[in-house]
């Protein structure tokens, strides 16, 4: 297949991972704005939901508590279970992991917070039941006050973090493209924790730091669109082209550079979690990797289907962009304007409905033509 762009012609690769690749696809966006808009909803709502109703599973830095590193040369995570279940602890909440050091192997006991006297006198069980000495323990005890000081300073950070954000945007770009921006990071970070309150993942300071790390991702992704879509409304400014077209425009033709940024920063975050977490043992990586993971993939979602689509939505509603009587295009009319031809306002109002690429190739909606009416010559004057 092959499209007709003015004096060019441009060969259309015939599977999609090829359009994909050579930057032909023609992929409506727009038009699939009401579904995104219902799968961002829903998965908003439930987040939500679940934060009100169940919360989020705080570690002991936010809540407070007592853990204890005990040697694992003859001490197991078992070991440290039937110790707690022994003293009548409390083990809601509590955790319990090998992990490894320069020094050697050692059990993580966490618990919530308990007496002095409980502390001791689990260090003392501990002790005897690893078979060595008290002092072989390291024993630490974490205020409840210290994560409150963390959870204020990370809300200060991201307040700060959207102001600067939103200036920088509105004087680079403008307010619109800021608003939607703004929206998708909010979008990102509330669906990446209500999913940390849904599966009851616990959130530790590296699980903020992450949080705050995802922030500057889905701001890059959305940034890279709208770069595209600045360029788009310089070359559609002054033709009858609608919004939602230089939106899905702009989205074909940056779609492979995405894919590519989003790939490349993900797999390294799977890395680290099956490598680092589940092979080596690292428990904090994989305390930082998931919400890494959950705010790429919430990002990379949000820069497509919630920041592109609301920017449309904003401009539509202002006086430069309101096109009225013109058609959204699709299919093959799509195409073209994506490879940079242009659609006449004939063939637009004549096909504009066909979703598949249902015009001949080389036919008057392919070709790159007047976007009016060409004016009469005027008799010259003898």
């Amino acid at each position: 297949m092959s499209d007709q762009l003015g004096t060019q012609t441009v060969e259309i690769a015939d599977s999609g991972r090829r359009r994909l690749y050579l930057g032909q696809t023609s992929i409506d966006f727009f038009g699939r704005r009401v579904a995104g808009a219902i799968v961002s909803s829903v998965l908003l709502v439930v987040t939500v939901l679940s934060l009100f109703a169940q919360g989020l599973n705080l570690g002991i830095d936010f809540e407070g508590g007592t853990s204890w590193d005990v040697p694992a040369s003859t001490f197991s995570v078992s070991d440290a279970d039937e110790v707690l279940t022994a003293s009548s602890i409390d083990t809601e909440g509590s955790r319990i992991q090998l992990r490894d050091s320069d020094s050697g192997a050692f059990v993580k006991v966490q618990v919530r917070a308990i007496s002095d006297a409980q502390a001791r006198e689990l260090s003392v069980l501990f002790a005897e039941t690893a078979g060595v000495s008290v002092d072989d323990i390291n024993v630490n005890v974490v205020s409840a006050s210290w994560g409150s000081d963390i959870t204020n300073k990370a809300v200060r950070a991201l307040v700060i973090f959207l102001i600067v954000v939103a200036i920088f945007i509105s004087f680079r770009f403008e307010w619109r493209m800021a608003a939607a921006a703004i929206l998708a990071m909010v979008h990102d970070v509330v669906i990446s924790v209500g999913l940390y309150s849904i599966f009851g993942f616990v959130v530790t300071p590296a699980t903020v730091i992450a949080f705050l790390t995802i922030l500057g991702y889905s701001l890059y992704d959305t940034i890279v669109v709208f770069d595209r879509v600045k360029e788009n409304e310089t070359r559609f400014a002054g033709v009858r082209v609608g919004y939602g077209d230089v939106i899905n425009v702009s989205m074909n033709q940056v779609l492979m550079r995405s894919a590519n940024t989003s790939i490349s920063s993900i797999l390294p975050v799977i890395s680290l979690l099956f490598v680092g977490a589940g092979v080596l043992g690292a428990s904090t990586l994989s305390e930082f990797a998931i919400a890494l993971l959950i705010g790429m993939l919430t990002g990379t979602y949000s820069s497509v289907f919630v920041a592109a689509p609301t920017l449309a939505i904003l401009k539509i509603r202002s006086e430069a962009w309101k096109r009225d009587g013109v058609a959204h295009v699709s299919g093959h009319d799509l195409r073209t304007l994506v490879l940079g031809g242009s659609v006449s306002r004939r063939a637009r109002s004549a096909d504009s409905s066909a979703e598949s690429g249902s015009h001949a190739p080389g036919s008057s909606s392919a070709a790159s033509v007047l976007q009016h009416e060409p004016r009469p010559r005027k008799k010259r004057r003898r």
